[in-house]
Order: structure tokens, then C-alpha cells, then sequence
């Protein structure tokens, strides 16, 4: 006889935890008074610590210090970067990692891994992931679900949706069928 109730994981235990009208409320006081949804575009939050959003300018980065994020990681490739953002990211005190992914193309297990590689080393720190709108950081987070962490096809793409996934949604699914 099977179970009708399923072990829910620690990544869909963050997802409910943050659609809770309180925990917005804890939310604001864990970032230092900081409303991050006014002053990002678009924003994500799928857990306590990991923020997704768009491209970067200074004002953001301000903010996101405040707010006590230490760490930035940028998906963009050097082409679409208008300014020195390491150096700004660096000048607000905070650590800066730079994975570019194109778009999908990009899209490989070597990339993948790097990504896993860098949320594994900052674990447990607040972050921002971006790219220009959080599409590339949601296809990016789908896949590490679905190749690193043999999640679940309806799992992982909801991993990737909460992280920004949307235009490469198609893309991230017709991989992730791929076994790895």
C-alpha cells in the first residue's frame, strides 16, 4: 500500500515558507529594513537567503548590501555588462562570482556543475543570482535540480520557474528529459 502523503524536500519547504504573508514581514526585518521588491526588477525570492533578479546598476547594488547580501552571482556575459560591476559589487563589501551563460547554448553540464559549484560554496550566505531578467538563473536552477539533484521533471521546472525560468522554459525541459 502506498503513502498518499509525500516527503516534501527542503527546496519545496522554501518555496511554502516564502508565500506566507508573515514571512514577508520576517523577510523585510532579515534584510535590514531594506523592501528589495521596490527597488528590483524583476524580483524572485525563492527562499530566505537567495535572491533573483535582473541586471545590475549601483543603486541596486546599494541596496542589496544593505540588505545584507554577500554574495553576487552574475550570469551575464561580458557583453551585456555596461559598467565595472565586480568592481562595484567589491566596493559595497561584497563577494562577486561571474558565470556567464549566453543563453541557451550555454545550457551544458560543465556550466552547470560551476553553477552548483558556487551555490555549494556559499552555502548558507544570503545571495543574488541575476541575469538580465532571472530567465538564464531560473534555466540554470532547473537543470542543477533536475541533472545534480535527480529531482523530479515537474520539480525541477518548478525550481527553475521560482528562480525567473521563462522564455527558455522549453529549452530547460527538452534537456532535462536527457538523461544525464
Amino acid at each position: 500500500m502506498t503513502s498518499q502523503t509525500e516527503a516534501v524536500s527542503s527546496d519545496q519547504m522554501d518555496d511554502l515558507s516564502s508565500s506566507n504573508d508573515s514571512d514577508t514581514t520576517d523577510q523585510y526585518a532579515a534584510d535590514n529594513g531594506i523592501d528589495l521588491a521596490t527597488v528590483i526588477e524583476p524580483y524572485f525570492r525563492p527562499d530566505a537567503n537567495t535572491i533573483v533578479c535582473g541586471a545590475l546598476d549601483d543603486q541596486k547594488i546599494s541596496a542589496l548590501a544593505e540588505a545584507g547580501v554577500e554574495l553576487v552571482i552574475n550570469l551575464q556575459p561580458t557583453d551585456e555588462l555596461s559598467f565595472d560591476e565586480a568592481a562595484a559589487v567589491e566596493r559595497a563589501g561584497m563577494h562577486y562570482q561571474h558565470l556567464p551563460i549566453s543563453g541557451a547554448a550555454d545550457l551544458k553540464q560543465l556550466k552547470i556543475l560551476a553553477f552548483d559549484n558556487l551555490l555549494r560554496q556559499y552555502h548558507g550566505k544570503k545571495i543574488v543570482m541575476h541575469c538580465m531578467s532571472g530567465n538564464r538563473v531560473g534555466a540554470a536552477a532547473a537543470l542543477r535540480a533536475g541533472w545534480l539533484r535527480g529531482r523530479k521533471m515537474d520539480t525541477a521546472m518548478e525550481r527553475g520557474r521560482s528562480h525567473g525560468l521563462t522564455k527558455l522554459e522549453q529549452e530547460v525541459h527538452n534537456r532535462l528529459l536527457v538523461p544525464r
